[in-house]
């Protein structure tokens, strides 16, 4: 009696596709929820931006709630945030903000610029955003003052993707971004580690 053997699925071309698909919907409802009002941001309005049926976000994340509790986390932003040496974490930082603007079209920081728009959900979105971001960078901080500093950095971030991002403002976005990166990173780095030259790569 032969045995027969069967072929292995292919479940895992499948995971991948479930994964991007699910990154795809984070990705248009982050967008959305830095431009608009949670109140006035529709499942189909997030389906349209990631090019899938609104009932696979549905399948995927269950709810809108359930969604943007995902997207109102900065939980992943802040790992790649920090994800540098306290002397070279300015010029990641930038570099993170530029680049994830003009080449991935998301921002780590952005949408807390609109938490007044978003009612009870903007109170969640601050509170992620004090304990996810600014309080774990100023955890890394070493001297006096380092929760004002923190704040201090973050605040020069988020302008810059403000002037960047939404103001679109024509000279920034013309710019080679290194060269934006070389001329603002040392703007950030002053707050992290004062006094202390800026490191160049």
């Amino acid at each position: 009696m032969s045995v027969v053997s069967t072929p292995p699925t292919a479940s895992a071309p499948a995971r991948r596709d479930a994964e991007a698909t699910k990154a795809a919907i984070l990705k248009a409802a982050r967008h959305l929820l830095a431009r608009h009002a949670h109140a006035d941001i529709t499942l189909k309005a997030v389906a349209e931006r990631a090019g899938v049926s609104p009932p696979l976000i549905l399948k995927y994340f269950g709810n809108k709630d359930a969604l943007f509790a995902r997207v109102m986390s900065f939980e992943a932003d802040a790992d790649a945030l920090l994800d540098a040496p306290l002397e070279e974490l300015g010029r990641h930082m930038v570099r993170l903000v530029l680049f994830g603007q003009s080449r991935q079209g998301a921002d780590p920081l952005l949408r807390i610029v609109f938490a007044p728009l978003h009612g009870e959900q903007g109170d969640i979105l601050r509170a992620n955003f004090r304990t996810q971001v600014t309080e774990r960078l100023t955890a890394r901080l070493t001297g006096p003052d380092a929760g004002l500093r923190a704040e201090l950095a973050v605040a020069a971030l988020l302008g810059l993707g403000v002037v960047y991002g939404i103001a679109r403002g024509t000279h920034v976005r013309a710019a080679d971004l290194d060269d934006v990166v070389d001329r603002y990173a040392p703007v950030v780095q002053q707050h992290l580690t004062p006094g202390t030259p800026p490191s160049r790569p």
